[in-house]
């Protein structure tokens, strides 16, 4: 999985012991707020979701949906540590919810399954009733009722150390379930008030699963014997990598109308070659792929040969200098040249043959419930000083950032505003002015109060770089020499096939240094940079490093013409109007504490940058920023480069190192081996509950260790566990979203982590295939997913920003 779809799976967290006592030292003095940002009406969601909408009256009855997924899943246990997105599909379509989520991220009940459900008492203990449809039962035939939910609750109590769960939140604050007026009433009757009790169960699993820890920890997770929606589970075909649902005849409400369901496993740099043969009818894609179903549309009906993939780049003059190699005097050159024209053919005649078959899908696009943030591990080094963090964070341009992943799929590119909901949701505030909007001045200034200056004494580096250069051309020069004149038409194929579809990401890390400077994927952003014409530069260059540092130059010089342009637009749009609104933001106050103490100048550089790379005692600022390296991460590694050249701008230097993809997570990211990092958390419905242990402070462990739960950046604060105590036992919904409003401006003024913009979730589907695709928020109704009936037309797809 490209690393930039992947990202930690957070989990319902387990009792702990924890100090709610509130310690005022160290606490940032943030004014008394529920949001900090843009008012506290919750907010459509950013983009509407595309699904292809169409009555069930216009799908054909019959037929298999082949759906694409990263791998089978390793158990149907949702409560598991290992269960995973397949995990949650498969439950989905066969197990009961008794609330499902709307477009906007918030419970629903699911009539299928439940009535109604309600706080019946508050005091002294809260009591929910649930009265569940008389309808439902298991495919056994027998009611669903209290005993499931009975089970699964002390299954998930965490009093019973021999039940393997991964998560107990809620459950652990339930007192006792007994049946109602009959089985079908449940009364849960909490020990601890618990404002997310919507949460729970949801799945729920039948008492034969729930009831004894072996049924548990080993009978769901090869196998559901037991289930209750839509489909069945028929079997699981790991050789083939397929997983089969079947219609339920026990299902008591709407019919399915796919006979069967079918989850695939497709890796994700082989979906546009599954596509195009026919393997799968839905998968999720990435921007290159989304582009070459976009162009396969777009050529339809077109004659002669491709403009775009293999061989589109090849000049006439290349082609022709192949042509000459290949039937040249020379026999060892001309049969290279020979053996590269004739892969290049099969790789034109492939790429023709796949974008043809791509021609009967369409891209669904909308915005994925989950951001990607800039962690930044304060736990040691620079960003351990709260000041450094918050520098950082300031120097950033998230609107910038934002544009450039999702300006070029055609989604709108706003920035995320807080770190425990989004756009649409009913918590969801811009919550970004607890820490402050981009200052390179106040930046510099807070750098500076931390002690780190411009001009301090550094590592000289010259002669260690000009060895670089030297064997660097010297490597080239070989290469060049044993690849010799290997043709034009091979190597112009090898580039356009990355050039291929949708160019959203190219050239992404242009300029970087990070592929070329050195074997390990290390490179020192600011490191001894010179202007162009200083006559050291071509000392330490050789003529191709000099070419890529003239090319970054001339990326930057770009990048600050095309700001400068649109900031010119926007002048036009409103003459003085962020003027205006920046005055205003000043007079109102920002945050104290988010901000350099009073008085601190900043470094006296051009337009508030700063002169040069900072240092401190005798060591230069340079933090070390962890990427992954797999071909699926481009545009992250994209968004890191534009980061990079951010802090620059304020004397930050950043080490990019690029690690496999295997190891990002376990070895770098939960370990806290970087200083910076990039990686994305879902939203939730249920933010008190399921973001305390990304953002809660760690805690010694018994052995010694800091158990940092899922909070890898190391930032807390008592004063934010405080607030996630009272959120989660808040039962009034508007105090409660008042709350979370308040833990968010905490978390922003800590800068532990900087969320950037909401993911893109691109969907590739049959262009005849309804109610599935790019689902945002909403949970997919599996039984309404079909083929339209000849002649029919699905609804109109959502207008994108």
């Amino acid at each position: 999985m490209p690393l930039d779809r992947a990202r930690p799976r957070p989990v319902r967290p387990a009792a702990t012991a924890r100090s709610a006592v509130f310690l005022a030292a160290g606490v940032l003095a943030l004014p008394a707020l529920t949001g900090c940002g843009s008012g506290e009406e919750s907010s459509a969601p950013t983009a509407g979701q595309d699904i292809a909408p169409a009555a069930r009256d216009r799908i054909a009855d019959g037929g298999s949906l082949k759906w694409a997924v990263d791998a089978l899943p390793e158990t149907f246990n949702s409560f598991q540590s290992d269960a995973d997105e397949a995990t949650t599909r498969v439950a989905g379509a066969v197990l009961p919810s008794m609330f499902r989520l709307d477009s906007r991220g918030r419970p629903q009940v699911d009539a299928d399954f439940l009535e109604s459900a309600k706080v019946v008492e508050r005091e002294p203990q809260q009591v929910v009733l649930y009265k569940l449809n008389q309808q439902a039962v298991w495919s056994d035939g027998r009611e669903i009722g209290a005993d499931d939910f009975a089970a699964q609750w002390r299954a998930l109590s965490g009093k019973d150390s021999a039940y393997w769960t991964a998560r107990n939140a809620g459950y652990d604050r339930i007192g006792k379930i007994e049946r109602g007026a009959n089985n079908l009433e449940v009364r849960v009757t909490f020990a601890k008030p618990y404002a997310d009790w919507r949460s729970l169960f949801s799945p729920l699993y039948p008492k034969d699963v729930m009831g004894t820890p072996d049924s548990f920890n080993d009978g769901a997770r090869t196998k559901l014997k037991v289930t209750a929606g839509p489909f069945t589970l028929k079997g699981v075909d790991r050789a083939d990598g397929e997983l089969t649902l079947r219609r339920s005849a026990r299902w008591w409400g709407s019919p399915a109308k796919l006979d069967k369901l079918v989850l695939r496993e497709v890796p994700r740099g082989k979906r546009a070659a599954a596509l195009a043969a026919g393997k799968v009818d839905l998968a999720e894609v990435d921007a290159d792929e989304a582009g070459r179903i976009a162009l396969a549309a777009r050529d339809k009906g077109a004659r002669g040969p491709l403009a775009h993939g293999p061989g589109a780049a090849l000049t006439p003059a290349a082609a022709l200098r192949s042509w000459a190699r290949a039937h040249g005097s020379d026999e060892e050159a001309a049969d290279i040249e020979q053996r590269a024209r004739e892969k290049n053919r099969k790789a034109v005649e492939r790429y023709a043959e796949e974008q043809s078959g791509l021609r009967g899908y369409e891209v669904r696009k909308s915005l994925e419930p989950a951001y990607t943030q800039l962690a930044l591990n304060g736990s040691e080094g620079p960003l351990a000083d709260d000041r450094v963090r918050r520098a950082v964070a300031r120097a950033l341009n998230r609107d910038e950032l934002a544009k450039t992943v999702l300006k070029p799929l055609g989604l709108p590119a706003e920035p995320v505003g807080s770190h425990l909901a989004l756009a649409g949701q009913d918590a969801y505030a811009d919550n970004s002015g607890a820490l402050g909007d981009q200052d390179t001045a106040e930046a510099s200034a807070l750098l500076a109060d931390a002690g780190w200056t411009p001009g301090g004494p550094l590592k000289e580096k010259g002669k260690e770089t000009g060895e670089k250069g030297d064997k660097g051309d010297k490597e080239e020069g070989e290469s060049k020499k044993k690849g010799g004149d290997g043709g034009d038409a091979g190597s112009e194929a090898s580039e356009s096939d990355s050039a291929s579809g949708s160019n959203a990401d190219s050239g992404s890390d242009r300029g970087s240094g990070s592929d070329s400077d050195s074997d390990d994927g290390t490179y020192i952003v600011g490191e001894d940079d010179q202007k162009p014409g200083d006559p050291r530069t071509a000392a330490l260059l050789g003529p191709a490093r000099a070419a890529a540092y003239q090319q970054s130059v001339l990326m930057r010089q770009a990048d600050a013409l095309t700001a400068r342009r649109e900031a010119d637009k926007e002048q036009k749009k409103d003459p003085g109007g962020h003027a205006k609104q920046q005055a205003k933001k000043q007079a109102q106050g920002g945050a104290p504490g988010a901000y350099a103490p009073k008085g601190t100048a900043a470094p006296k550089a051009a337009k508030g940058a700063a002169a040069g790379p900072l240092a401190k005692d005798g060591k230069a600022l340079t933090l070390r920023f962890v990427l992954p390296s797999g071909p699926g991460s481009e545009s992250l590694r994209g968004v890191a480069e534009r980061i990079s050249r951010m802090l620059q701008r304020v004397g930050v230097r950043t080490e990019i190192a690029k690690v496999a993809d295997d190891s990002y997570f376990k070895d770098h990211i939960a370990s806290g081996q970087y200083d910076l990092a990039l990686y994305s958390w879902p939203a939730s419905a249920f933010p008190a509950t399921d973001a305390r242990p990304i953002f809660a402070k760690p805690v010694p462990a018994a052995d010694g260790s800091l158990n940092v739960e899922q909070n890898y950046t190391r930032v807390g604060t008592d004063h934010i566990d405080q607030l996630f105590d009272q959120a989660v036992s808040e039962l009034d919904e508007s105090e409660n979203r008042s709350l979370v409003k308040k833990v968010d401006a905490r978390i922003w003024a800590a800068a532990g982590s900087v969320p950037l913009y909401q993911r893109p979730q691109l969907v590739a589907a049959r262009t005849d295939l309804a109610n599935a695709g790019a689902f945002g928020f909403e949970t997919p109704v599996y039984q309404d997913m079909g083929f339209l009936k000849p002649g029919a037309k699905a609804g109109a797809r959502p207008k994108q920003d």
